[in-house]
């Protein structure tokens, strides 16, 4: 049997990792190993962070809808337990949108909210 030498494909191998790990610092983009290390760890990180920043974009609607609210007279949690005796089915992105854009929309809401919590 010949023999087969992996040259072309180990190189071809080296290059794509070295390509993920540019602009790492020092070593980290120019040698293999370190550079492969470096991409493995940028890579669980962006993965990790992906579900994470799910959650971040939560606590941003939560904040945003917060100070609305209290602009309005109620806390968070007086507007949310209001929405939900009125029977608004309205989730927190869209209502924090609506606190950035339109604001009329959202003080109708809040009155709704505020008019449920009294009764």
């Amino acid at each position: 049997m010949s023999r087969v030498k992996g040259g072309v494909v180990t190189h071809r191998r080296h290059k794509k990792v070295l390509k993920l790990a540019k602009g790492h610092r020092a070593t980290r983009h120019a040698l293999y190993r370190r550079a492969h290390e470096s991409m493995l760890h940028a890579l669980k990180y962006a993965y990790c962070h992906r579900r994470e920043r799910k959650g971040d974009m939560r606590r941003l609607w939560v904040i945003r809808i917060g100070a609305a609210a209290r602009a309005g007279g109620l806390s968070y949690s007086q507007f949310i337990g209001g929405l939900r005796k009125a029977d608004v089915g309205i989730n927190r992105k869209a209502l924090a949108e609506m606190a950035v854009n339109d604001s009329f929309s959202f003080f109708k809401l809040l009155t709704l909210a505020s008019d449920r919590l009294k009764s």
